[in-house]
């Protein structure tokens, strides 16, 4: 997940910007049509790039076709929310304790950085630039690693679950929640202690876990 800053460079960045922002943010939530001839006209912009857009999306599983009904954004089932997060834990453990003997003093500063700007957007309720921040925060700690196919799986199953970020950060207690869970993350790394950071990074995605399946439960319920 990214989104360009300034003007955009081309029409399809454009629209695959405000499509990403419109997903994250919920106001298209999981599961809605995605109206092609509508949302052209909202942006003022032909299907073509629309179209090209929605299939970049499609790449990253965060919208999907279904035939004579067109795009709609993704859903998860629960087992399958649940497959994702496992992975995460199996991949983020490998990738950090490569990773922490390997984090320079800058790379901590960023961390740290990337922390109080997800603070700073969380106590805004900036969704979207909490979610990009936090985003940061844990790809600094895995892309120290120094394993660029390991980190493209990674950005695939984040990409997965993005469509249900916005539900978490929604939450006064879930943001105040991730405050508190990423300093610890950030203490561990400047303690080099690779066993403390997995369990802080278990812990962390444990709440998320936690919180999202009581979500799709009664969604499905």
């Amino acid at each position: 997940m990214s989104f360009t800053s300034g003007p955009p460079q081309t029409t399809q960045q454009y629209v695959l910007d405000h499509l990403r922002r419109a997903i994250l943010t919920g106001r298209l939530a999981p599961g809605s049509p995605i109206r092609q001839d509508a949302l052209a006209e909202q942006l003022g912009v032909s299907r073509v790039p629309l179209r090209e857009a929605l299939k970049i999306l499609e790449g990253e599983g965060q919208v999907i076709y279904r035939p004579r009904r067109g795009y709609m954004v993704a859903e998860l089932a629960l087992e399958d929310f649940l497959e994702v997060y496992r992975l995460r834990q199996i991949l983020e453990e490998e990738a950090v304790r490569r990773a922490i003997d390997k984090m320079t003093d800058e790379d901590i500063e960023r961390l740290e950085e990337a922390h109080e700007d997800v603070v700073a957007a969380a106590k805004s309720g900036e969704i979207i630039a909490m979610a990009t921040a936090n985003r940061r925060f844990h790809f600094t700690l895995i892309d120290a690693a120094g394993m660029a196919r390991l980190c493209k799986f990674l950005n695939i199953l984040w990409d997965a679950t993005d469509v249900y970020r916005s539900l978490y950060y929604g939450q006064e207690s879930n943001r105040e929640r991730v405050d508190r869970e990423h300093r610890g993350i950030i203490e561990a790394v400047r303690a080099r202690d690779a066993d403390a950071l997995v369990q802080r990074l278990d812990d962390h995605r444990t709440g998320t876990v936690g919180a999202f399946s009581e979500f799709l439960a009664r969604r499905d319920s």
